[in-house]
């Protein structure tokens, strides 16, 4: 076979490898609302197995919610969307069963095979999720409940923007288990889900209860976003109380503050990862049939102090912490 030939018969084989494989290994991830910066993090780890996906025949759908008004149905209908457009294998955090759980498992029964991240351990096993890659959110509040007791607070306030949703209600009972074990009380503050994202309002909830008891001398939020909003509350209490602050997640902001001791620690989940391995992970399942053994996949979590927030801080600086 000449020189000519090979190239005709290699185009001619990747166009028939292409074709086999097109429209039949897509891929929908599907995650929260778009005003959120957190799936920033989670985008770079899709884009980045994307490459991979592409490179292999098959293409990624990343949807999102506007916002967390209508969260629950927003989610199913997404589900719905991703179905109905072909998706093979659909990625999604399962925040409120409620709502998604029933349009996973109509998605199951069609043959889509479903994974798990971010959210949703508990609830795989109900839709056949393949895997789940995430953070163990109960053991998580756990270890930031006992970490600020270890420190000294007495009474910690923890912070859940969206009330109901599964892994933030999970994060804050561990925080109170973790607390208790360690000999500090916590105390819950859910605010109207309307406020999520919204620094002032939250900013004002929060001071509002370090005013009211004096006696709060830690925060815990379970977003980089609130830990920025819980600052401020913070800050304006003055130099002569001290309030210690944690949060889930982590911004430049947040190891900022770590940085110069105005911030105690951020529990890491490694959304980067979250999103690199449920997007490579389910493409490879539906191509290759590869699975990984172990079930769950744990990216976190981590505890980020003065200790190694340097290397957190670079890590940042790329886009993928």
């Amino acid at each position: 076979m000449n020189f000519t030939k090979k190239i005709a018969a290699a185009v001619m084989a990747a166009m028939l490898a292409s074709s086999a494989y097109a429209g039949d290994k897509d891929i929908a991830v599907i995650v929260g609302s778009a005003q959120d910066g957190f799936w920033n993090m989670v985008k770079k780890g899709v884009d980045d197995a994307k490459l991979m996906v592409e490179a292999n025949g098959g293409t990624v759908n990343f949807m999102q919610t506007q916002n967390y008004d209508n969260f629950g149905p927003d989610l199913a209908s997404l589900i719905e969307q991703a179905v109905a457009q072909g998706a093979k294998g659909i990625a999604i955090p399962n925040w409120l069963p409620e709502s998604e759980t029933p349009a996973l498992k109509a998605a199951r029964d069609k043959g889509v095979v479903i994974v798990s991240f971010n959210a949703g351990q508990s609830e795989m096993g109900n839709y056949g999720a393949l895997n789940y890659f995430g953070s163990d959110e109960y053991l998580a509040g756990v270890e930031g409940g006992k970490y600020l007791a270890s420190h000294g607070a007495k009474k910690i306030l923890c912070h859940i923007q969206n009330p109901g949703a599964v892994n933030l209600e999970t994060r804050c009972k561990g925080v109170q288990d973790g607390a208790k074990a360690a000999g500090a009380d916590t105390f819950i503050l859910r605010v109207p889900a309307n406020l999520d994202q919204d620094m002032n309002g939250t900013s004002e909830a929060i001071k509002s209860e370090l005013i009211a008891d004096t006696s709060i001398d830690a925060v815990i939020t379970l977003a980089a976003w609130a830990a920025d909003a819980a600052a401020n509350s913070i800050e304006q209490q003055g130099q002569g109380r001290k309030i210690q602050l944690g949060t889930f997640d982590m911004s430049a902001s947040v190891l900022d503050r770590i940085s110069k001791g105005t911030q105690t620690f951020a529990i890491d989940q490694q959304p980067y990862l979250q999103g690199f391995l449920a997007t490579s992970m389910l493409f490879a399942n539906l191509k290759f049939g590869t699975a990984i053994a172990t079930k769950p996949v744990l990216t976190g979590p981590a505890i980020v102090d003065a200790s190694n927030v340097a290397s957190a801080i670079e890590g940042v600086k790329l886009g993928a912490r």
